[in-house]
């Protein structure tokens, strides 16, 4: 399933995964010898390649014929695209979506191969040995379209509300591959049209931009999330020949001194961080776990997800959207030093992929904040100039969400005055003694009264503590359930009762793999502060962590 609704009545597409695929690895012992597998998934999962890194080709073969698109909505974790042999596109980054086109191709079968790669090199400045792991393999769903000459890239609908109106701020961007006869625009919104006039289309990229004005439609909440489509459509002498569906929700969100306001109603954050990682599917779930790790974060009381540490499958994205989880959604960067930082692919690869998070999930109404560069070099000169160039990125692509970035410079912080949210990533009583409620306020004192920072919205993106599932101490020893529940007890009642702060979000849902290259003395090279363990079997700090935030919501409502 390539997203959880159906974006096209008129252009032909279909799923070329769900499906088996031929996978030859390119290395190592097996290297030439050819598996089926089925795709989407990661190499990891098959038998004999759990700790391989290296090259992988992927092919399967289909009939078609004329101007053929094709999509691949992620790659772990870069990759090569073959039509025929012939090498078509090739893209960085495993969490955002690529396209590569084919005019032209005759009737007949045809090979498609794709070389997945998921090497560490000095070429690569984001994909480098972390705290999460590094999958290979075709990790999301690849699509086939086939297009005329002209044909809708994207549609863009940004609500806004004026006097109690909500209007639409509508952008569609149209790829025509050569100048032809006229043609037509519409966009179709909750029973309005907006059309553009006839006209004949250059080649190359055309954007048309318009507004609507609507009555009677539903806000989009976590409470009522209401959904609508718009309809984009391409039409010649009167007939449509392209078309692109994509959904949205009419919310806004903005900030106002210290709080983060949706529709003008302030926010409380209570949320889980969640990595795409499952010891059955590595990174790449199918819809039915996703939809899984949904449920227990409602069931825990959370209202929000944070997408640790890079854009995430859009049809999660979808699930949030129509369940009215609200997401933080981020850029691929995570703990980067002054020294990554300063890689001379750094801010090409990290610019890239700002980009195309915010291009490509802009109508997720869902995602209520841009996060970037999460405990990188925001202590000096240098990372606060690529901090300021992101977010300018970010600005010039969407001014409808706040942005932010998590911190965990403590005190030598230079970049506050940038974002619209301050939000620090803290452990107090896990990596150090200091009790929470004292850590928070120290904190945030220094925030007020010496950065840039003061007087915005704060929030606390990282709080936790590991513990190993079923590991029991009656003295509640360091890794144990009992330990991790206690502190959780403590840092959770801390700041859900701290005034100031806008929210918090747990790290993390359930415990996931960490490169083999870092692991950085994680007992069983994972990451362990999951509040379930990485099959989702709850921890003791499962039951803490919800009635805290059952409290937490219910101190809110009060007040």
């Amino acid at each position: 399933m390539i997203r959880t609704f159906q974006t096209h009545r008129v252009r032909r597409q279909e799923e070329l995964t769900d499906k088996l695929w031929d996978f030859t690895p390119l290395q190592g012992e097996s290297a030439g010898k050819t598996f089926s597998v089925f795709t989407p998934s990661c190499w990891e999962s098959y038998p004999g390649f759990g700790l391989y890194r290296g090259r992988g080709r992927y092919a399967t073969r289909f009939e078609a014929e004329g101007n053929l698109r094709i999509v691949c909505k992620g790659v772990s974790h870069t990759a090569e695209v073959y039509f025929d042999g012939e090498k078509i596109a090739a893209h960085y980054n495993a969490y955002t979506a690529f396209s590569a086109l084919v005019r032209g191709a005759a009737a007949g079968e045809h090979t498609l191969e794709i070389v997945a790669d998921n090497r560490f090199s000095p070429e690569s400045a984001l994909h480098v040995p972390n705290d999460y792991m590094s999958y290979g393999g075709i990790s999301r769903p690849v699509a086939l379209e086939r297009v005329e000459t002209c044909y809708i890239r994207y549609v863009h609908v940004a609500p806004f509300r004026r006097g109690g109106t909500w209007r639409a701020a509508v952008e569609v961007c149209v790829d025509n591959l050569c100048e032809g006869g006229p043609v037509s625009l519409s966009v179709r919104i909750a029973g309005k049209e907006l059309a553009f006039p006839e006209s004949v289309l250059p080649a190359g990229e055309r954007r048309f931009a318009g507004e609507m004005t609507f009555e009677g439609v539903r806000a989009w909440s976590p409470a009522e999330p209401a959904l609508y489509t718009a309809e984009a459509v391409l039409s010649r002498g009167g007939v449509p020949f392209d078309d692109l569906i994509d959904r949205f929700g009419f919310r806004e969100v903005r900030t106002e001194g210290k709080q983060i306001l949706l529709n003008g109603a302030p926010l409380r954050i209570r949320g889980v961080c969640r990595h795409e990682d499952h010891p059955q599917f590595g990174c790449a779930l199918p819809l039915s776990a996703m939809a899984a790790d949904l449920a227990l974060l409602r069931d825990l009381g959370a209202n929000s997800v944070r997408t640790a540490h890079y854009p995430n499958d859009e049809r999660f994205l979808d699930l949030c959207d129509e369940t009215g989880v609200l997401v933080w959604e981020e850029n691929h960067a995570r703990g980067l030093s002054l020294e990554q930082m300063q890689n001379p692919r750094f801010e090409e690869q990290a610019e890239q992929v700002t980009r195309e998070m915010a291009q490509q999930h802009f109508n997720h109404p869902s995602v209520y904040i841009w996060g970037i560069l999460n405990e990188c070099a925001s202590d000096s000169e240098y990372g606060k100039a690529c901090y300021e160039k992101q977010f300018s990125i970010l600005r010039a692509l969407d001014r409808t969400r706040p942005r932010s970035f998590a911190s965990c410079k403590f005190k030598t912080d230079r970049c506050f005055g940038l974002p619209e949210v301050v939000s620090y990533n803290i452990y107090p009583q896990w990596y150090h003694d200091t009790p929470a409620g004292e850590y928070l306020a120290d904190l945030y004192g220094w925030v007020q009264a010496a950065t840039e920072g003061a007087g915005k919205p704060f929030l606390v993106t990282e709080i936790g503590a590991g513990g190993l599932y079923g590991y029991r101490s009656p003295y509640a020893a360091k890794w144990s359930e009992e330990r991790q529940a206690k502190i959780l007890e403590e840092q959770l009642s801390a700041v859900l009762r701290f005034p100031d702060c806008a929210g918090v979000y747990v790290w993390q849902l359930c415990d996931i793999r960490v490169s083999e290259e870092w692991w950085g003395g994680r007992p069983r090279t994972m990451n362990n502060k999951g509040i379930v363990d990485e099959y989702r079997r709850p921890k003791l700090c499962y039951e803490v962590v919800k009635r805290l935030f059952a409290a937490g919501r219910a101190r809110t409502e009060r007040t």
